[in-house]
């Protein structure tokens, strides 16, 4: 998980970490998996057993059902943030930092995503464009276009992390920023904002007026 990063689990391997230790005959990964059976393989049936049912499953026990079930609540509560986040105009880079943030925050890699919104500044979606390496990304500009075209989008917002630490825009970030804002321009559809996200922190092309945004 240091290494890849959650995402990069599968569900028995992150229900693993939460369960902490096996037994004399199952190691936690097979403990994991005779967990995630009784709930016939799906998590959403995993977060509404009973936690009586949860702690009569072999190895699990009470601290390991409470520490389970807890970690599945703040899943669910957070899930339910991102749909209030979602639900709103984005009218700040504020706003977009907080619904991108669970997605990049322990990237160890460059990711470009395009949020797409409509005249009222709706999310009608949002898309990883590319991927890259630690330092630096291609962003496929045609590929943004033809979303945009696909989810008649009136806006785009780019946002792409910055695994580095700074925030601050490259001149390549700035460049290619330029072309995304232009091609963009030939189907009226605006480019709103370029934000890039570092840690806690983040930089809006916007809002620091790097150059005219639409």
């Amino acid at each position: 998980m240091l290494r890849l990063g959650a995402r990069y689990l599968s569900s028995t391997e992150l229900l693993a970490i939460l369960i902490g230790s096996g037994t004399r005959d199952n190691n936690v990964t097979q403990v994991a998996q005779e967990l995630l059976s009784a709930a016939d393989g799906k998590l959403v049936n995993l977060v509404a057993m009973p936690l009586e049912k949860l702690i009569r499953q072999k190895g699990i026990g009470g601290v390991k059902a409470i520490t389970i079930a807890a970690a599945l609540e703040l899943g669910m509560r957070a899930k339910e943030e991102s749909a209030d986040i979602d639900k709103k105009a984005m009218t700040s880079p504020e706003l977009i930092y907080r619904l991108m943030i669970p997605v990049m925050r322990h990237l160890d890699h460059e990711e470009c995503w395009a949020v797409f919104l409509n005249r009222r500044n709706n999310v009608l979606s949002k898309k990883m464009i590319c991927s890259g390496s630690i330092e630096n990304t291609i962003i496929d500009t045609k590929r943004i276009v033809r979303f945009a075209i696909e989810k008649q989008a009136a806006g785009v917002i780019l946002v792409h992390n910055h695994p580095s630490g700074s925030v601050s825009p490259s001149q390549e970030d700035v460049r290619q920023t330029d072309i995304v804002k232009k091609a963009l321009g030939v189907m009226e559809i605006y480019l709103l904002d370029h934000i890039i996200i570092s840690g806690g922190s983040f930089f809006s092309f916007a809002q620091e007026k790097v150059f005219e945004m639409h």
